[in-house]
């Protein structure tokens, strides 16, 4: 099977160069992205912290104590030469190492100084601490998701990490490079996490008023879990299948292999239809409902797992995982572009693995970065990995 995107001279990003200070979730993931697409991206890993970074395929690792005096020196000539600097940290830490945009942008005009945080760089909440579940509460749309009889329930960590955190930082480097290329210059990127959470949630926001979709109590209304036919149903097998027959044609073909007809008389809310959709559901298993609609106007499918996701007949024939170095499928990156795509996969790094290799290329000499790892302002591993 040829690989997904694996022609990496047409990748959209070749050449642009990516500094980025290592964190977790958001900021590895809007690194991951850029790489992905084509972008060489050097991770500066704290000296002797824990490998936990589950987003680091394809980068390369450089080890700097950044409390040594010229651990800072080391970010600051990366960066001297680098297209997009990525830093997760609160607002001010950058500033107290020297590596302030002010500082990096005078050295270098050209870069775009990524900064990704919960709150954003001003206001009064900027400096508070907090996790995605926070970020979503603050931005409004942790209030969406929950029923009548129980607490608003975040789904994992997706909305403001990824979401509004990774992948929105992603957009607005994009931006910034684009705007680049007419003025030359470029700029600081502030993204706040409970801002990118509440614009993916901008549709939520403007149909609030929108009936009969919208406009009850939480967890009553159609999409979100008020409706007997948009959601999911337990089969005979423990597993599920998710519903989502919204429209009057798909509605009308869901009840008719379901095999039970005239649930489109009642109210999308009826107690009487969801305890029938229920115990039809139950009567067989995943695997049996999964054929019955498979191919079927319906809008009716199997709730996989990530595995199953993986090994599904349209995944596979769209390439749609790659093989991850861990020895589970990945997704493959995403959106397609036609003539240039993207690649997934590659090697995760171990911290430090690749210091004095980009040093080397970063113009520093050999006596210099002998002399930053004999000092401990720079750490050189070897690449093997207990991971």
């Amino acid at each position: 099977m040829e690989a997904f995107g694996e022609n990496s001279t047409m990748m959209p990003l070749k050449g642009i160069k990516v500094v980025e200070m290592a964190g977790l979730a958001p900021a590895p993931f809007c690194g991951l992205i850029l790489k992905d697409f084509g972008a060489s991206v050097i991770r500066v890993d704290k000296l002797g912290h824990p490998e936990m970074d589950a987003l680091a395929r394809g980068k390369r690792s450089v080890s700097v104590n950044l409390k040594h005096p010229d651990g800072a020196e080391v970010v600051r000539r990366l960066c001297s030469r680098a297209d997009v600097l990525l830093e997760p940290f609160r607002p001010g830490v950058m500033e107290r190492l020297g590596l302030g945009p002010k500082a990096l942008l005078k050295q270098n005009p050209r870069l775009v100084y990524a900064r990704l945080t919960g709150y954003g760089q001003t206001g009064p909440t900027a400096d508070w601490a907090g996790h995605d579940i926070n970020y979503l509460a603050m931005s409004g749309v942790l209030s969406f998701l929950s029923t009548p009889d129980r607490p608003p329930v975040p789904p994992v960590n997706l909305l403001a990490d990824f979401a509004g955190g990774g992948l929105t930082c992603a957009l607005g480097v994009l931006a910034a490079l684009l705007e680049r290329t007419r003025s030359g210059k470029g700029q600081v990127v502030d993204c706040s996490m409970t801002e990118g959470a509440a614009y993916v949630a901008s549709w939520l926001f403007k149909s609030r008023d929108l009936q009969p979709v919208w406009g009850r109590e939480a967890g009553t209304n159609v999409l979100d879990g008020g409706a007997f036919w948009y959601g999911c149903h337990r089969t005979a097998d423990g597993r599920y299948m998710a519903v989502g027959a919204l429209e009057p044609k798909f509605f009308a073909r869901f009840a008719e292999l379901l095999g039970e007809p005239g649930l489109e008389q009642l109210p999308f809310d009826c107690a009487d239809g969801r305890r029938r959709v229920a115990a039809a559901f139950a009567r067989r298993t995943q695997a049996q409902w999964a054929a019955v609609f498979a191919g079927q106007d319906a809008c009716v499918t199997p709730v996989l797992s990530a595995d199953e996701a993986a090994a599904a007949p349209g995944a596979v024939a769209r390439s749609s995982f790659v093989s991850g170095a861990r020895g589970r499928p990945e997704p493959a990156p995403a959106p397609r572009l036609e003539r240039t795509p993207a690649a997934g996969g590659g090697a995760e790094p171990r911290r430090g693995q690749h210091s004095t290799e980009v040093l080397l290329e970063e113009g520093f000499d050999e006596a210099e970065v002998r002399q930053l790892i004999d000092d401990g302002a720079v750490e050189q591993r070897p690449p093997s990995s207990s991971l």
